[in-house]
């Protein structure tokens, strides 16, 4: 969303000081950056005479008046002084031969730009990102744990379409509270998008666990722990997998998990990039709304994928909203908190439940600690954790 402000900004800059502007923006990702390209060449008159694509590397040559520089409009005495206004501007020019050309100079061909909007410019965002980051970091292959929901779809999805299909394996690691309907959506986005499928079962090794751990947990019950260690089991073996076969782990956690603590670490925390680190769940089937609308009615994520509740599957007949508010109530309040920097109150009088607030901003604060230890992601929001926001651990401030 910075494209439009960067151009009115360079305008007025051109405009102010009588100059053509050649402004110059790398493309490519540097960790949690992203740098979108869109270069541009503007006019005195503010006009834009040449545009770069957005993510994409381009060489556009531009023929620029320099005598025409003269200054278009007649500032109001009343907001500068008269030196000012009387101010003369010179300039030097440099020949590079005192002799005219012979050559007839061809007329330069019409660049027409890509640009993006929206869901359009974050999804581009992330594949360049991905892309780069994976690349730079000396890996040519990445491994993406599917669960058939929308989250890893979607990671899946960006990855196939960054570093080509070819080099992304999807690990389908089923336990007892895997429903079928996981199997058929992650089985098929695979197919959609022709990655590699592979099936790890964790029940034995789940199983084998829980009965090591039966003397110590005599007595208690069943809870957050034993969902816990199913995660942390698929954490193992897809990281053994990256070890063995030096291929990237991508793990599938999206902002609105990463800001409740609603993500186990080193269990789906686990791994070397986190694609969608910085996106809010409702943004995430924004995102794959857009991909499925480039591939026309048979887009690569599955349409079951899109309509089902969101679930991780660690516990029976489990659904994201036992445990958190609706993402559609829930990606507001965060966004007020971490990216807007709102207080308690404030958030309160926008209209959300007090109750509500509390537990999120709770839940926001004690998390911390995990995301201090979650690897680096694509930032594409104001404010993202880690880079932008970093508040300490260990602390007995409380805002309410």
């Amino acid at each position: 969303g910075k494209l439009d402000h960067r151009e009115k900004l360079l305008a007025a800059r051109a405009y102010d000081n009588e100059v053509f502007i050649g402004y110059v923006n790398m493309v490519g990702g540097q960790d949690e950056l992203v740098f979108d390209g869109a270069s541009m060449v503007l006019a005195p008159n503010k006009d834009i005479l040449a545009h770069g694509s957005q993510f994409q590397e381009e060489l556009i040559v531009v023929d620029l008046k320099l005598g025409a520089t003269s200054r278009s409009r007649k500032r109001e005495r009343i907001l500068l002084k008269d030196a000012e206004l009387n101010h003369s501007y010179e300039s030097t020019t440099l020949e590079v031969s005192t002799r005219p050309s012979e050559n007839p100079r061809p007329p330069l061909p019409h660049h027409i730009p890509v640009l993006h909007d929206g869901p359009g410019e974050i999804y581009a965002a992330l594949v360049t990102g991905t892309r780069d980051y994976v690349l730079k970091s000396g890996f040519d292959k990445v491994l993406v744990a599917l669960s058939g929901g929308i989250d890893s779809s979607l990671v899946a999805t960006v990855a196939a379409d960054a570093l080509g299909p070819e080099n992304v394996t999807g690990i389908w690691m089923p336990s007892r509270y895997s429903s079928k309907e996981s199997l058929r959506d992650a089985s098929a986005l695979a197919k959609n998008l022709r990655v590699e499928f592979q099936t790890l079962s964790i029940e034995d090794s789940f199983a084998t666990l829980l009965k090591t751990l039966a003397p110590s947990f005599e007595g208690t019950k069943q809870d957050l722990t034993e969902e816990n260690l199913q995660s942390r089991i698929r954490g193992v073996l897809i990281m053994a997998l990256s070890n063995k076969l030096n291929r990237l782990v991508l793990t599938t956690g999206n902002k609105s998990e990463l800001a409740v603590g609603y993500a186990t670490i080193y269990g789906d925390m686990a791994g070397g990039f986190a694609v969608i680190k910085d996106v809010p769940k409702t943004m995430v089937y924004q995102l794959a709304e857009y991909r499925i609308s480039l591939s026309g009615k048979s887009g690569p994520i599955p349409r079951s994928v899109m309509a089902k509740p969101p679930s991780a599957e660690l516990r029976p007949g489990q659904k994201d909203e036992d445990s958190l508010p609706p993402y559609a109530v829930l990606d507001p309040i965060l966004k007020a908190y971490v990216e807007d920097d709102l207080s308690f109150a404030s958030i309160v009088a926008m209209g959300f439940e007090e109750d509500m607030v509390k537990q999120i901003i709770t839940l926001v604060d004690q998390s911390e600690f995990k995301r201090r230890q979650s690897p680096p992601g694509i930032k594409i929001t104001a404010r993202n954790f880690g880079r932008d926001r970093r508040m300490p651990i260990a602390n007995r401030y409380r805002p309410f």
